[in-house]
């Protein structure tokens, strides 16, 4: 089978890292898998599992691009014999919907985000992730979302809706293992975030914007000031700015005046050393994340991990002693469980890490993930009309 998935660009992200391992997948079952996007940092990536670009701006906005795209796509589709497109984003989903149309293909989209729709016409425009042969929830929250959303869209393809699937995102568990950390590496971050500090450290990873809590995660840290034995908590907010400057200073001036030592690395691509470097991983979003692809991720690692209590991050803990969950927006609670955390015993740590790292081998591998989304793309070519 041939596959050609669409996203805005190959920078660090859950979508993108998901682009990647299904390429992997494609090509591994003999497919052949093309990514029309306009590229970025993890182009290489994309190349070492098989998958090949097709550089398109995917990441324009502008309505005549966008329609032009779709021209763009269908001659793709017509010269390399594609028999699925599989959109991952808006703008790109429309391009993909309309060449699809054109050629007859079949259209796969999977649903990121929320999408939050403030207007009929921004309702509209959300709508194309659901207007696929298959539609993508990458949790039940996000599936939820997508029958609350779109009900009407999504019923005109099937009224029983057996058409929406979902498939988490998955952890690459050959790579996130705490075993093969190398500890020298671990001991080397750690020391240079510490800049010489004897203190815990606790790690947010996530792109600097300001629904992901970094000003939250502050306010918290501030509020453990002589709740510990011991000093208080270097925080390390890593992650992009991707151009938000005003954000980066004002998380600074904020820290600053907290009392609280910020450490703001950037973008990571060791993100294994990372989590092992950190006593603590926290995913405080202020607004639900669709899935909570760090939080598995530094579970699958053995971390305690803490996440505000909505959207994926609730189906990734739920019923589990597999980490802490707190009041979404609320820094006295966020305070409350690092200090429950960082009071824990080693061995209490070492058991809780330890079931966290077999809940995410067991529901959220990469190669679930890939199998399942391999799967969606047969039926589809198998039974097509």
């Amino acid at each position: 089978m041939k596959i050609l998935q669409l996203i805005p660009e190959l920078e660090a992200g859950g979508a993108e890292r998901t682009t990647i391992d299904v390429a992997q997948a494609i090509n591994a079952a003999g497919g052949q898998a093309l990514v029309a996007s306009l590229g970025g940092r993890l182009e290489d990536e994309l190349q070492a599992a098989g998958g090949e670009l097709l550089r398109l701006d995917m990441k324009t906005k502008n309505p005549l691009t966008i329609r032009a795209n779709a021209g763009r796509l269908a001659a793709i589709v017509r010269e390399r014999g594609v028999d699925i497109i599989h959109a991952r984003s808006r703008a790109p989903a429309w391009s993909g919907l309309w060449a699809a149309r054109d050629t007859g293909t079949l259209f796969v989209t999977t649903y990121h985000g929320t999408y939050n729709a403030r207007s009929g016409l921004k309702r509209l425009y959300n709508s194309a992730m659901a207007r696929g042969d298959a539609v993508i929830a990458n949790s039940h929250f996000i599936a939820d979302h997508v029958r609350a959303e779109h009900a009407a869209v999504l019923a005109q393809k099937r009224p029983d809706l057996s058409h929406l699937h979902v498939i988490p995102r998955g952890v690459d568990l050959s790579r996130l293992d705490p075993a093969l950390a190398d500890p020298l590496q671990v001991e080397g971050l750690r020391a240079a975030w510490l800049d010489g500090r004897e203190a815990p450290l606790i790690l947010l990873p996530a792109r600097l914007t300001g629904w992901k809590g970094q000003i939250l995660a502050i306010d918290a840290v501030a509020a453990l000031a002589g709740r510990l034995p011991g000093p208080a908590p270097v925080l390390v907010c890593a992650g992009d700015a991707q151009g938000r400057d005003g954000y980066v200073d004002q998380l600074r001036e904020h820290a600053a005046r907290s009392g609280v030592a910020l450490v703001l690395p950037g973008h990571l691509s060791d993100m294994a050393t990372a989590y092992m470097a950190a006593d603590i991983v926290i995913t405080p979003s202020i607004e639900p994340e669709a899935f909570g692809r760090t939080l598995a991720e530094a579970m699958a690692m053995e971390r305690p991990v803490i996440a505000a209590a909505h959207g994926g991050p609730l189906e990734i803990l739920a019923g589990t002693e597999t980490g802490w969950l707190f009041a979404p927006g609320n820094a006295g609670e966020l305070a409350a469980r690092l200090k429950t955390v960082l009071e824990l015993d080693p061995a209490t740590k070492k058991m809780r890490g330890h079931l966290a790292r077999q809940r995410v081998i067991a529901h959220y591998s990469r190669e679930a993930l890939q199998g399942s989304t391999l799967r969606v793309y047969r039926e589809l070519l198998d039974y097509r009309p």
